[in-house]
């Protein structure tokens, strides 16, 4: 899951700060958001792996938010691994940063085991075989009874729900024919094709929406 070079300028902002930081405006909107629904849906406890923990803001906000869940962060690149670890500091509840394309077909038969895995908006900068081996590795790296949450921009039946997301998902689709935003209907068949239960679909600020799945007990 390389950070394709041909993004639009927008689709990933991260600016640096004068303490070795990366400061997401996205992920300092949607934070609270995010966590409201975490405090309904994550586990009470167990390990919880951010997939693609970007800047290393939200990871730190759950975390505050959610003590006693362990957070593990993962990142694929290497100056965003460094301010996740910036950001995370000393809280007690963050595992070090490590390295996880999860993308990476058989990447779950080493990091297995948690009881919630969260993905914030990777699946429209990635492309849909890419996406499918995201959920699938997923499903395989969760514990029993362990939920599956991804949070992010889709279609909703094929169409964009705004002026603005169609601008969007086109302006992907143009950097980038193989990615772009992925349709709700489909998501939740790669979820239930790989043994996932569907818990619930909810509507999030800004057209964003979240699916939160379960693995059988």
């Amino acid at each position: 899951m390389p950070y394709r070079k041909t993004l639009p300028q927008n689709a990933s902002v991260a600016i640096p700060d004068d303490h070795g930081r990366l400061f997401a405006p996205a992920a300092e909107r949607n934070a609270e958001a995010i966590t409201a629904l975490l405090h309904h849906h994550a586990p009470a406890t167990g390990t919880a792996l951010e997939i693609g923990s970007g800047t290393g803001q939200h990871v730190t906000a759950f975390a505050t938010a959610l003590p006693d869940l362990n957070w593990q962060p993962s990142e694929v690149d290497t100056a965003r691994r460094d301010s996740v670890m910036a950001w995370s500091g000393d809280t007690p509840n963050i595992r070090p940063v490590i390295a996880l394309d999860a993308t990476d077909p058989g990447w779950s038969a080493t990091h297995h085991g948690y009881n919630l895995i969260l993905n914030v908006n990777l699946l429209h900068l990635i492309s849909t075989p890419e996406a499918r081996t995201l959920i699938a590795e997923a499903a395989q790296a969760l514990a029993p009874g362990g939920r599956l949450i991804l949070y992010g921009p889709f279609l909703r039946d094929g169409e964009a729900t705004s002026d603005g997301d169609a601008r969007f998902h086109a302006s992907l689709r143009e950097a980038d024919t193989q990615i772009g935003y992925k349709d709700d209907f489909d998501v939740i068949d790669w979820l239930h094709e790989v043994g996932l239960a569907l818990v619930d679909v909810v509507e999030m600020p800004a057209n964003n929406l979240s699916f939160v799945a379960e693995k059988a007990r």
